[in-house]
């Protein structure tokens, strides 16, 4: 009998987005469905490198990069509103080819809003059920929310409860039916291995801030005597120069051998991206917090971790070396809970 093959197509905006769909292809191969693959960019590079054996095919891009002054991202955004909108209605033409041509029987797509097909189960995947944009909040919480109701059920990467990860962002007052709340998901497990580094310096996302933030964090911690291991969150081949004997620089870590290294380091320096922070509560890691300059979502978040005495965190211009003495003040992210019931929630997918 033929597998049932589903569609994933994560958005490409930093590496997010394919990584916390990584425990979700796993399970639908082990619940025997076959995944078919969809994304472009980085985060197509990634699962293509994580999952060689799966069909993979290329959707519009986006293009989403960030401005070199954080405050002016949310006007680069609207700016772009109509190239999105446009990219929309390319990935709903690419997505019908894809359903017809590799007879799909259901599409999981994680934030991007025309991969979706009226015929079949369609499940969008989001952390915001409200999204922060200053002082349109309203306006953009409203927009999503409308995307979200085009698709059969929505799923939440956290916890329905009063303890969870996202707060504001995942939780309404009155949550529409088709809501369903997945747990915490990463693709890594807690390991008890020897410590071989002090810090470890986890870099994504969109350009320029993902250079910039390299550029900054080189330039402090050059002198450190602490032993670093710094991903820069860059597919490339190209060889990159450190500026010190202790730190250890890598372009990219893929699979098990990122898995060791966060294992192997003592604390983690990273944006406060909602995946990154999914990653660190399974591993019950402490961490130090840089929140990419004008993205709400990012700053609330490790804000949050601060106020709740998790992890510290200073704007990405403030920082300095010596702000990593301030983490031994705070406890650490730990798992709030286990992750969903994925028999329950591909049982969507059965009678398609």
């Amino acid at each position: 009998m033929r597998k049932k093959r589903i569609l994933v197509a994560p958005l490409n905006w930093g590496l997010g987005h394919a990584t916390r769909c990584i425990p979700i292809i796993k399970e639908l191969i082990n619940q025997g469905f076959e995944p078919v693959l969809a994304s472009d960019g980085a985060a197509l590079l990634l699962l293509r490198k994580e999952f060689p054996q799966l069909k993979s095919f290329e959707l519009p891009a986006y293009n989403i990069s960030y401005s070199t002054k954080g405050k002016f991202l949310k006007w680069k955004l609207l700016f772009k509103t109509p190239g999105i909108l446009n990219t929309i209605r390319q990935e709903k033409i690419a997505t019908k080819k894809l359903v017809e041509e590799e007879n799909l029987s259901g599409i999981i797509s994680d934030s991007r809003f025309g991969v979706r097909y009226e015929h079949l189960s369609n499940v969008f995947i989001t952390h915001q059920l409200n999204v922060l944009s200053g002082n349109t909040t309203f306006l953009s919480s409203h927009i999503h929310r409308k995307y979200i109701q085009k698709y059969t059920e929505c799923w939440v990467p956290d916890l329905p409860g009063r303890k969870n990860l996202s707060g504001y962002l995942g939780h309404l007052k009155h949550p529409a039916e088709n809501i369903k709340y997945l747990g915490i998901l990463s693709r890594f497990e807690k390991k008890d291995l020897p410590k071989k580094y002090d810090h470890m310096v986890l870099l994504s996302g969109p350009e320029p801030q993902r250079t910039l933030l390299e550029e900054k964090l080189l330039a402090e911690l050059k002198e450190t005597e602490k032993k670093i291991i710094f991903v820069r969150g860059v597919i490339s081949e190209e060889s990159f120069q450190s500026p010190s004997p202790n730190i250890h620089i890598h372009n990219y870590l893929f699979g098990r051998e990122l898995e060791n290294a966060l294992n192997e380091s003592e604390l983690i320096i990273s944006r406060s991206g909602y995946t990154t922070l999914m990653d660190l509560s399974k591993l019950e890691k402490k961490a130090f917090f840089i929140p990419t300059p004008g993205q709400f979502e990012q700053e609330y978040l490790a804000s949050r971790m601060e106020k709740l005495g998790i992890a510290p965190f200073c704007k990405q211009q403030d920082f300095k070396g010596s702000m990593l003495e301030r983490i031994k003040n705070f406890s650490g992210l730990s798992a709030p809970g286990s992750t969903g019931n994925f028999s329950g929630l591909f049982g969507l997918f059965k009678g398609k």
